[in-house]
């Protein structure tokens, strides 16, 4: 019997995959069963590939692996894409008087399940029920209770009614029954249960949730693939507390929006995607020169131009460390589990009021679109910290006054940070423009002026690297010969290869890196290290070849740009491969 369990719907997009993946998941998780799950998805509406993959176990899961165990099939090619990952004795449910499935061939040593889908949902209420069917013919073949299904529907389709629960119900009875009455299959797989209570999220909901933690009270965004998730979740949530969502006409309307809420001193954020980027960045040259406390969240895709929205890449990096025309301080914070993406967008909105900096949170489609479980401690609220930099009050305004008792929005000061005042602030009523200013806001082209201001806007990163830790996240054994280093929604594919490579006597450090600016000095770990490795999702190794600057000294690089996430047992073999070169 295995250890995990892996089980995938596909079919077509329009086929309903995600609800059905989301369904099952729910289902698991709520039967205390830990969950990661992965979605490949086609840029359409209709037509074209698309499936939801979930791994499970009683133990943690943190990464997809190169293995299917049960595979519901809605269309052959569901079957040929899967086929690497298939092994004797998968299980492969299908409705063979479906018109597109009646020649459906099961492969050598496979298991084919010909449950009539459809029929059994119409006899349950409506043939859009054939995919719980196919649920319930899932939990007969792996002896999972269905009574778990039962509360996952009840969430999905309660709000419709109860009818429509009952119906659903219904249909994954009738799949569950016609499994056990029509075949005589001796399950391989046992999904027991625990009593363990679980969260299950995505990257982008965590996201939404750490912002309304943070204190968010502003969001504007415009939807785009794979952000709007963070968006979605904000909706009918931040209002809670007194927050508001817009959705505006455009990526450059929406980061102008946020930016006029958190000059009138609200917690603002915008998030978007590549090409939403593109369009937000002159305003966030406006951000940083105007010193308003910002964060833009950047939920990476393939690119360049439209690419392939739907799939997996870490290519924005140089574009958010050195994207915009001239030289704009800014600080990029880069998640590297679902769970970080909630405390480092917290993180994040600390870090935009202390240095009053535009701060970029960025995740990638992995990240943003995968759910996985976590103990609800995980997000102890408890644990969030509010702190809003220099804000000053009508007690401590007095002492950023020039001498005819004007405020100083932008005074030079050692550290680099000047007070920040929010209107209806006795005696703080100040102008900010985009141009180069003086104290007090006002334009000017003055030479001297112009170095003290760029020298004081520069000098709050150099404040922020002594202040802050920006220590990396650490796995495996800190005396390893063998150095990998990997920034991003790689780290829980590679903490799940070191077990697999410690099977084969490689010992390896891993180093992931949260902070891409200001980042940790990777000097100490690259020296101590025989060799060292990048991993990343990208062509050009853009994180590799900010490590050889910082250390100067090569590196050896791993880089995937097919638009799939990297696999634990997929990066064991490459990471081995790569040392024995």
């Amino acid at each position: 019997m295995a250890a995990d369990f892996n089980w995938a719907v596909g079919g077509e997009a329009g086929d309903g995959i995600a609800s059905t993946g989301k369904i099952f998941a729910q289902a698991l998780s709520r039967a205390g069963r830990h969950v990661f799950t992965s979605k490949d998805f086609a840029s359409r509406i209709r037509g074209g590939y698309t499936a939801y993959k979930v791994r499970t176990s009683v133990d943690k899961v943190q990464s997809v692996v190169d293995r299917l165990d049960v595979l519901i099939a809605l269309t052959p090619r569901t079957i040929e894409e899967n086929l690497d990952e298939l092994h004797e004795g998968s299980v492969i449910i299908y409705d063979g008087e479906r018109t597109t499935m009646e020649d459906v061939e099961i492969p050598e040593g496979m298991i084919g399940l010909d449950v009539p889908l459809k029929r059994l949902a119409e006899e349950a209420g409506g043939a859009i029920m054939r995919n719980v069917v196919a649920l319930g013919a899932a939990c007969e073949v792996t002896n999972f209770p269905i009574e778990n299904l039962d509360s996952a529907l009840k969430k999905n389709f309660g709000d419709k009614g109860q009818k429509l629960v009952e119906n659903n119900k219904t249909a994954a009875r009738n799949g569950q029954e016609y499994v056990a009455e029509e075949f005589e299959v001796e399950p391989e797989y046992d999904l027991d249960t625990t009593d363990n209570d679980y969260v299950l999220l995505n990257g982008d909901e965590a996201i939404g949730m750490g912002a309304i933690a943070a204190g968010c009270r502003f969001y504007s965004g415009y939807p785009i693939t794979p952000a709007t998730d963070v968006m979605e979740y904000l909706t009918g949530r931040i209002e809670q507390y007194g927050g508001h969502v817009v959705q505006a006409e455009d990526e450059l309307s929406a980061i102008n929006m946020a930016l006029g809420a958190a000059r009138a001193g609200a917690r603002s954020m915008t998030a978007t995607s590549g090409p939403g980027i593109d369009l937000m960045t002159e305003t966030f040259g406006l951000v940083a020169t105007s010193e308003t406390p910002l964060v833009i969240c950047n939920v990476m895709r393939s690119g360049p131009s439209t690419g392939m929205p739907t799939k997996q890449e870490q290519g924005d990096l140089e574009g958010m460390l050195y994207g915009g025309h001239g030289e704009i301080p800014r600080f990029v914070l880069a998640p590297t589990t679902i769970a970080e993406c909630f405390w480092k967008t917290v993180e994040a909105f600390n870090l935009a009021e202390k240095y009053q900096t535009p701060v970029y949170l960025t995740a990638d489609l992995s990240l943003a679109v995968t759910e996985q479980t976590f103990s609800p401690d995980t997000f102890d609220m408890d644990e969030v910290e509010i702190d809003r930099g220099k804000l000053v009050d009508e007690e401590t305004i007095g002492d950023h006054m020039n001498e005819k008792e004007q405020f100083k929005p932008h005074e030079i000061t050692e550290d680099g940070i000047s007070p920040r005042s929010i209107p209806g602030t006795d005696g703080g009523a100040h102008m900010s423009t985009g141009l180069e200013h003086d104290e007090l806001g006002r334009r000017t082209e003055e030479t001297d002026m112009r170095v003290e201001q760029v020298d004081k806007r520069n000098r709050k990163v150099d404040t922020a690297r002594e202040r802050e830790d920006w220590s990396p996240r650490e796995f495996g054994s800190e005396d390893a010969d063998n150095l990998v280093i990997t920034w991003g929604s790689n780290e829980g594919a590679l903490v799940e290869a070191l077990d697999m490579l410690d099977d084969e006597g490689i010992d390896v450090r891993v180093v992931s890196v949260p902070y891409i600016f200001p980042r940790p000095d990777l000097s100490d770990a690259v020296d101590a290290a025989e060799r060292t490795v990048v991993v990343e999702c990208n062509e050009s190794g853009q994180f590799a070849d900010i490590v050889e600057h910082d250390v100067l000294e090569r590196v050896d690089r791993i880089n995937k740009y097919t638009g799939v996430r990297f696999k634990a047992d997929e990066l064991a073999t490459e990471i081995k491969q790569t040392l024995e070169a």
